[in-house]
């Protein structure tokens, strides 16, 4: 299984809410396994850079490539790109089950 985990900050925190229903699209894609998408609730006193964040699963590599290819990640895209400052994407593999 792959993690996917997103952050992003808004340009405007007036947007914040606009991202997250821009995002919120991806839960349709169906090779998702897991997807949620959610405002940063943290009160960090060393950082609040981040105001959203995506969390997925996938069942592997290719699952992970059809989300990425998918028209609803191409239209989410330009929905959410010009609202956001900042995106960190990071990606990670379950260690196998047994």
């Amino acid at each position: 299984m792959i993690r996917h985990v997103v952050f992003f900050s808004s340009r405007d925190a007036n947007d914040i809410d606009r991202i997250v229903d821009g995002l919120s699209m991806l839960s349709a894609i169906p090779s998702i396994r897991h997807f949620e998408v959610s405002r940063n609730r943290s009160d960090d006193r060393f950082s609040n850079d981040v105001d959203v964040i995506v969390y997925a699963e996938f069942d592997d590599e290719e699952a992970l490539k059809a989300y990425r290819a998918h028209q609803i990640y191409q239209d989410c895209i330009e929905i959410v790109r010009p609202l956001r400052e900042l995106r960190i994407a990071a990606d990670f593999w379950s260690p196998s089950q047994t």
